[in-house]
């Protein structure tokens, strides 16, 4: 059936619906008054779920289709604990609540179309589940609990609100205690709980790893790589040869290091510096991994289909085998390395006058670390100044080059969050031992820098040329939550500047400036990227609102990220004169997917690598009961205080652990306000708190005030 056809029945059979006489009726009987044959009956069924995803016809429980009563809409359902939910249904509408008597066994992640009650004014939307479209979970990971002749598999996600059953014959035989990934089977009906089976057992809850391992499952992120991609990378990770070498520009001749953590595996970027007459020659050269990853083969369906390598607290998770990303596309030292570089002449007011972008052979000269960089440019400690004596000089002007672009950078506008980061250090059991600060330093800014430049410079080339290319975008913040952010800075004395309802970069650049050291800096500092908007990857170059950048994209991580290696494929087509007219659409055709699918697997690794660092800090506090420390409180609720430590750990006092009053929470002014003693707690605020516990499931902290 062509479009033409189905639009055409479309019609008649909602005309048919909206009759007068029509009672409702189940789809084989409108099929019998329509005398549709039975070889048609699934374009039937189709052309009844597109009058329910538009939201013109309702199903009953009962499979029966009438004329929708209320407004219909579709979305994704996500569930609660107490058995309510939500439904995000649209982008820059409010999710609509759905109360635990109209869920109608809709399971969290469910696609599900929803009736629209009719608004109260003021009032959240709300409505019911007419429809559940289509399951998105069909695993889960859990604890498992065994009874006589069954047992229980207890979600993880507080958002799954039932149990899953699991008969004694589907167990795999493991007993109580054990984390295990159960496929559901049944996903229940008339208040019975989801059915389902063992399919693997992770280990014991106890057990080092084990929490860690289930939040990797329950992500969905691949880990093992199937054989056919390890033999590719296998037969790819071979020393490079004459042949490899010919028609490339070959800079094995000219000084450059890597410069990365002491613990890094996979270099993908190493820097070279030659100034001359006042003009200084940057060049980024960034491993030519697309030399080893053909297009559609085995490796690249993996690298696609995981979008990042995802750093965690104690393993990481890489987008290529090792055999790629820490061997022959790891710019080791001493090692001959095909490469695909950025060199950039910049002046002294740190403005690129021109560039080349070629396939290169290089050779890195030094591997050096953050901590020794920052020891020569900062510290100028005499013992690594002489080790690293041939390189200093080079690294002095990176010093002066990176500056001066820093400087260019933050005077167009460009936001820097400078937020302390932290490291979690594990025992012998990978365990959480300390968490110890990691700042910014000369030498990671440095790095941070040279690949912002060359970024800036490969998409600004690229969109010029008017070629398909994946961008970097970062849209301007939404005016209603600039305006919050603006109203609450108030209260600490800062305003920002808003005209006709947008907002510059620069302003909020201000802002940062303004609270520098300040006791409040941390707390606005987040509550100010917060108010921002998420970047994303996009086929069209929409502009980088927090860079204050007309033209960025991801050009220097093709190892861990795949938009890098997507655009490295498109550089080299362009370079070797392959860019025709059907390669052009196959690209047009690609890419919006590919950034699409690269912001959503971001995502999920950036909450996975969230929950992790979650789990491990409360693992850490599991250690300090009962101790006290002093820090700030970092978010107010109606239910109670976040508190967070100088090491970024948080915790919550829940407001019914304040005892010596009724606190109400006051939302303009971000409080909770005693009724009586009119005792105060607000955001910014310091506090002394106890560690009163921890939960390892839900990976939370618990505190309670210390009584001044």
């Amino acid at each position: 059936m062509d479009k033409d056809q189905f639009e055409k029945r479309k019609k008649i059979i909602y005309e048919l619906i909206c009759d007068k006489v029509y009672v409702p009726m189940k789809a084989k009987e409108i099929a019998m008054l329509l005398s549709v044959p039975k070889s048609e009956r699934a374009d039937l069924e189709e052309v009844l779920n597109a009058l329910i995803l538009e939201g013109k016809v309702q199903i009953s429980q009962k499979g029966k289709y009438a004329k929708a009563k209320h407004r219909l809409v579709t979305g994704t359902f996500t569930g609660h604990a107490r058995g309510y939910g939500f439904v995000s249904w649209q982008e820059g509408e409010d999710d609509i609540f759905i109360p635990a008597d109209q869920v109608n066994g809709a399971f969290h992640l469910d696609a599900v179309q929803v009736s629209l009650s009719p608004s109260s004014s003021g009032k959240r939307a709300e409505g019911s589940v007419v429809k559940i479209i289509s399951h998105s979970l069909t695993r889960i990971v859990g604890l498992y609990e065994s009874s006589r002749n069954f047992g229980f598999v207890i979600p993880d996600d507080p958002k799954i609100g039932k149990d899953i059953f699991v008969p004694k014959e589907r167990s795999k035989g493991v007993e109580d205690g054990f984390k295990v990934v159960v496929e559901i089977t049944d996903y229940g009906k008339g208040g019975k709980n989801p059915e389902g089976k063992v399919v693997e057992i992770i280990g014991h809850i106890e057990a080092p790893g084990t929490q860690v391992t289930s939040l990797v499952k329950a992500s969905g992120i691949a880990v093992e790589f199937p054989e056919k991609a390890l033999n590719q990378a296998a037969r790819a990770a071979k020393d490079v040869s004459a042949a490899d070498m010919q028609g490339r520009l070959d800079l094995r001749d000219l000084q450059m290091v890597t410069i990365d953590g002491e613990d890094a595996k996979d270099l993908d970027d190493a820097v070279s510096l030659i100034k001359e007459d006042g003009v200084y020659c940057l060049g980024v050269h960034i491993a030519d991994v697309s030399n080893y990853v053909q297009e559609y083969s085995a490796l690249d369906a993996q690298a696609q289909e995981r979008g990042t390598s995802v750093y965690l607290a104690d393993r990481v998770i890489p987008m290529l085998p090792q055999a790629l990303s820490n061997g022959i596309c790891s710019l080791n030292e001493g090692e001959n390395r095909l490469a695909l570089s950025c060199i950039m002449k910049i002046d002294e007011t740190g403005k690129v006058l021109d560039h080349k972008i070629a396939e290169t052979v290089i050779r890195s000269d030094r591997r050096m670390s953050y901590t020794d960089v920052k020891k020569i440019l900062e510290d100028r400690d005499p013992e690594t100044m002489e080790t690293h004596r041939a390189f200093v000089p080079m690294l002095e002007q990176m010093g002066e080059l990176a500056a001066l672009l820093r400087s260019r950078r933050m005077k167009r506008g460009s936001i820097d969050f400078d937020f302390p980061e932290t490291k979690i250090i594990l025992d012998k059991h990978g365990r959480a031992a300390d968490i110890r600060p990691y700042e910014r330093n000369a030498a990671t800014k440095l790095i941070e820098d040279f690949m912002l430049i060359a970024n800036e410079t490969v998409a600004e080339d690229f969109f010029w040329q008017q070629m398909p290319f994946v961008y970097r975008t970062h849209e301007k913040p939404d005016g209603d939550k600039i305006r919050k952010l603006a109203t609450f800075i108030h209260n600490f004395g800062y305003t920002i500047h808003i005209g006709s309802e947008e907002i510059h970069p620069k302003e909020l650049q201000k802002l940062l400036q303004k609270i520098d050291g300040s006791a409040e800096e941390a707390l606005i500092s987040r509550l100010t990227l917060r108010s921002m908007k998420r970047a994303k990857y996009s086929a069209d170059c929409t502009g980088h609102f927090g860079l204050a950048a007309s033209y960025y994209c991801h050009f220097t991580s093709p190892i861990r990220r795949y938009p890098d290696l997507q655009i490295h494929r498109i550089i080299k087509d362009c370079l070797r004169g392959r860019m025709n007219e059907r390669r052009m659409a196959h690209y047009e055709s690609i890419l919006p997917e590919v950034a699409e699918h690269a912001s959503e697997a971001e995502r999920r690794a950036e909450e996975l690598e969230r929950e992790t660092d979650k789990l491990k800090k409360a693992e850490y506090m599991s250690a300090h009961i009962g101790e006290t420390f002093e820090g700030v409180i970092s978010g107010v609720t109606a239910w109670g205080l976040y508190v967070e430590l100088p090491n970024t750990v948080e915790g919550l006092v829940h407001v019914t652990s304040l005892t010596d009053d009724y606190y109400e929470y006051v939302e303009q002014t971000y409080e909770l306000a005693g009724r009586v003693t009119n005792r105060r707690y607000k955001l910014g605020q310091r506090v002394f708190v106890v560690a009163a516990g921890t939960d390892l499931v839900q990976h939370t902290i618990d505190f309670e005030l210390v009584k001044q």
